[in-house]
C-alpha cells in the first residue's frame, strides 16, 4: 500500500506554507526523476492560516471587493497564486489540506484526483451529521447543491505539474464567515458559503476533524498515513 507522510503544521503563514509546499514538491519530483519505485507517494499537510485571500491563475481580481487599506484593517493579506480556480479565503477555524503526491503512483488523472478530494470531505462532514454533495458546474463540496439554497462548505483548488499535486482543499469548520463577504467566493455572486459550525450550531474540536479527514484520506486514496 502506498504511504503518505502527514505533517500537521498547526497555524502557519500562507506564504511560508506555500514555500514549504514547493520544497516538498521538489522532493517528490527528485524521487520521480531517479525512478524511485518505493511505496512513498508524497506528503499531506494540514494547516490553519491567518486571514488571507488567494487568487488562482484563472481568477478575476475584481472578485476581491475591498481595497488594500481595508485588507490591513481586517488583518488580512492577499496573494496571486499558481493554482486553478478563482478567489478564496483562508483563516482561523478553517482546516486546509495540501496533498503533495505523485499521481502516477496512484495511476490517477487530475479529474479523478479532484473527485477523490471531494469524496474525502463529503465523508468527513457526513461523520458529523452533515449531508453534502457536488455541484456539476463547480468544483468543491456543497450543501443542497441542486437547490436555490446551494452553499459551499469546502473549496478545492489544485495545481498539477509533472503529475505532482500541490494546493488542495479548504474546509470551513469554525470559520468566521464574515470574511467571505469581502469577495465573490470562487467567482460566484449568486451562491453562499457555510461552515460546519453554522450548520450544526456548535463549535467543533479541530483535532477531531483532522482525525476524520486523515481516516477518510487513507480510505479514499488507499494509502497508509504516516505521522511526521
Amino acid at each position: 500500500m502506498l504511504k503518505l507522510n502527514v505533517i500537521d503544521l498547526g497555524s502557519k503563514d500562507y506564504k511560508d506554507t506555500w514555500d514549504y509546499q514547493e520544497e516538498l514538491l521538489g522532493n517528490v519530483f527528485n524521487a520521480k526523476k531517479v525512478f524511485d519505485d518505493s511505496l512513498q507517494a508524497g506528503y499531506f499537510l494540514l494547516v490553519e492560516h491567518p486571514h488571507v485571500y488567494t487568487l488562482g491563475k484563472s481568477g478575476e481580481v475584481n472578485n476581491l471587493l475591498i481595497s488594500e487599506p481595508f485588507l490591513k484593517q481586517i488583518q488580512a493579506t492577499f496573494y496571486r497564486i499558481n493554482r486553478g480556480g478563482d478567489i478564496t479565503y483562508h483563516g482561523p477555524g478553517q482546516m486546509v489540506g495540501y496533498p503533495i503526491i505523485d499521481l502516477d503512483k496512484f495511476n490517477m488523472g487530475v479529474r479523478e484526483y479532484i473527485e477523490k478530494l471531494e469524496e474525502v470531505i463529503i465523508l468527513t462532514v457526513k461523520n458529523f451529521g452533515i449531508s453534502a454533495g457536488r455541484l456539476p458546474e463547480a468544483i468543491g463540496v456543497w450543501l443542497e447543491p441542486e437547490t436555490k439554497n446551494a452553499r459551499k462548505i469546502c473549496a478545492i483548488g489544485v495545481r498539477v505539474s509533472r503529475s505532482i499535486t500541490m494546493h488542495g482543499f479548504a474546509l470551513n469548520v469554525n470559520t468566521d464567515l464574515n470574511y467571505f463577504s469581502y469577495i465573490n467566493p470562487c467567482g460566484f455572486q449568486d451562491k453562499g458559503v457555510t461552515s460546519m459550525e453554522k450548520e450544526l450550531g456548535l463549535k467543533l474540536n479541530m483535532e477531531e476533524v483532522k482525525k476524520r479527514i486523515n481516516i477518510n484520506m487513507s480510505s479514499v486514496f488507499g494509502t497508509t498515513l504516516i505521522n511526521s
